[in-house]
């Protein structure tokens, strides 16, 4: 029970940070090209880590074959759902429609799951389309079309859902901290080998950028996938990219306090069914399992 709670409290974490990220990755959008923008986030999260992971000198991390795999599977995934969302932002994508899209993996992941052999039960799928409904309420203000970087962002929701899942087989074997840090290298590496011959980067549009910069490398690229690889860490994954998905209603609920921007009607409706998703698919496993 207190393991549970844990992992959900780091996946309510991740979403907090993220729900804030959007706006800095909007910013950064405006001076750098999308992969630079990722090599950065990513190099500074990997030497970030790399340090907490030699402060901490702990063993029984794994062995270096799952370590190894783990950091080239979980870090292509990122690397390409990265890059293919921070490519639609860099295309105009609201970030409304943006975190709306992007958080479908919802419905992915326990789709995945059943290619797996994994039984995702009907409360689950009814909490999902609570989440869905949810998020298109706080999000979609306006009408509802299809660009081409909307596509670029239902990739994205595809790619996270493989990222999500990828997670799930390799953080049970792994040391979180020191999957996160081997999956920023390789973000980081592969993201550099596009941006340096295709982008264009100065040291001033770096300079323009840096505190939205610093932002999303520390707290939504450091913190936020290793608070993910901790609440998926035992956990089910189809719960935790539920959790995660309270992303969107975070963003809506930093714009109010810091922007000074009032929610709408439609917007609270939004609010209601995203906490109702949360509270389907979470409170009947605790009942069920605070019984003797």
């Amino acid at each position: 029970m207190k393991r549970n709670r844990h992992q959900s409290v780091f996946a309510l974490l991740a979403a907090i940070i993220w729900g804030a990220a959007f706006s800095a990755q909007s910013v950064c959008a405006q001076y750098l090209g999308p992969f630079t923008i990722t090599a950065l986030r990513s190099f500074i999260a990997f030497f970030v880590l790399l340090a907490v992971c030699l402060l901490r000198k702990k063993t029984g991390c794994g062995t270096r074959r799952d370590i190894i795999i783990g950091s080239l599977v979980c870090g292509a995934a990122l690397f390409a759902a990265s890059n293919v969302q921070q490519l639609a932002l860099n295309m105009g994508a609201s970030a409304g429609k943006a975190g709306f899209i992007t958080a479908l993996y919802i419905v992915l992941v326990p789709i995945g799951q059943m290619f797996f052999g994994h039984k995702v039960s009907p409360r689950h799928w009814l909490a999902v389309a609570a989440a869905v409904a949810g998020m298109y309420f706080l999000c979609i203000t306006g009408g509802f079309s299809i660009s081409s970087s909307d596509l670029y962002l239902l990739l994205c929701a595809l790619l996270f859902s493989v990222q999500i899942l990828a997670v799930d087989r390799f953080s049970a074997r792994v040391d979180g901290l020191i999957l996160s840090c081997g999956m920023f290298l390789v973000v980081a590496i592969l993201s550099s080998f596009v941006a340096l011959p295709l982008e264009d980067i100065t040291v001033g549009g770096i300079a323009a950028c840096i505190w939205p910069l610093l932002y999303i490398a520390v707290f939504s690229s450091c913190l936020g996938y290793t608070f993910q690889i901790l609440a998926q860490k035992g956990g089910n994954p189809a719960v935790v990219s539920l959790l995660m998905s309270l992303e969107a209603l975070f963003a809506a609920v930093f714009g109010a306090l810091v922007l000074d921007e009032r929610m709408t009607a439609h917007e609270l409706i939004g609010c209601a069914l995203m906490i109702a998703a949360i509270v389907i698919a979470e409170l009947p496993a605790r009942i069920a399992k605070a019984k003797p």
